[in-house]
């Protein structure tokens, strides 16, 4: 019985790491060259079965669960999914679809693999395990912020250039977002977003103002600002794009020597606990010896 347990805990576990590496797998900029290089040496614009599974064929398993919840999920969890980067409907059940499939599969790893105090144990299993999606959620947020901060100076610098060789502003847009779409995928894509809301009819300073909102970044926030001055008092843009890019430049490497800097304090404790004793023990640990051995003689 205890083997059947085991067996069942963990098949579900390999079924559902599966089903979220399908839906959260990200492709590398490598691999989507090479991905675009194959179709290319085909001659044909198949792409492999990974990518023909939709969102919505992976949520309709999670369906069920995400109506135990409530029939409206809140906004504050499809602001916090739209952060990061998944605006589905589907992603929002297939989220609180997790939150009841992940305490199960860990609790019954745990009723399958722990033998004392397995209640204790699975208590805990079920609190965690409901926890583990909104830790997830926040490692996503934060990343693809980082990742757009990362690349807002290569996009204006990009979008400086297409307004210097005659492009508008809206023109520029869509151009830079179709050749950041490999190197900065997720700045691409935030910026596809705004042209379609231009398109749609959106007034050009609103678009961005969402566009802000949606990054919630603080870099975003400055360039936003700086294009309503630079429509409100008619300076020219390409100069403005330019001097705000060199200043997230510089803002980007006075972080990096900030965090070089911090490195000095952050190796003090591995220092303390794991190199010091051990050097400890080398140089003075004969010593002691030596010392007990003589001690040992003379009481001999």
């Amino acid at each position: 019985m205890g083997t059947l347990i085991l067996v069942i805990g963990l098949g579900s576990f390999a079924a559902c790491f599966l089903i979220f590496y399908l839906m959260l797998v990200r492709r590398t900029v490598e691999g989507a060259r090479l991905e675009e290089l194959t179709r290319e040496a085909r001659g044909t614009g198949a792409t492999p079965w990974t990518s023909q599974l939709s969102a919505d064929q992976i949520a309709k398993p999670f369906a069920f669960f995400g109506q135990l919840f409530g029939s409206k999920p809140s906004q504050e969890l499809a602001r916090r999914l739209s952060l990061a980067g998944f605006r589905k409907p589907a992603h929002i059940d297939i989220f609180l679809g997790s939150r009841l499939a992940v305490p199960v599969l860990l609790g019954l790893l745990v009723a399958a693999l722990v033998q004392d105090n397995t209640f204790l144990f699975f208590i805990l299993a079920l609190i965690i395990g409901f926890f583990i999606p909104d830790f997830w959620l926040s490692h996503a947020i934060n990343k693809r912020r980082d990742r757009i901060t990362r690349s807002m100076p290569d996009g204006l610098d990009l979008l400086s250039i297409c307004i210097e060789a005659g492009l508008g502003l809206d023109q520029a847009i869509v151009r830079v977002a179709q050749e950041l779409h490999l190197s900065h995928p997720q700045l691409s894509e935030e910026l596809q977003l705004v042209s379609l809301e231009q398109r749609a009819g959106t007034p050009r300073l609103e678009a961005w103002k969402s566009f802000a909102n949606r990054v919630n970044v603080e870099s975003a926030r400055s360039f936003v600002a700086m294009l309503v001055q630079t429509d409100r008092f008619g300076t020219p843009i390409s100069k403005s794009l330019a001097t705000f890019s060199d200043a997230l430049r510089t803002q980007r490497r006075q972080r990096a020597e900030e965090q070089a800097a911090k490195t000095t304090i952050k190796l003090v404790l591995p220092l303390v606990l794991f190199i010091f004793p051990s050097i400890f023990i080398v140089t003075v640990g004969p010593a002691v010896l030596t010392v007990m051995r003589n001690i040992g003689h003379l009481a001999g």
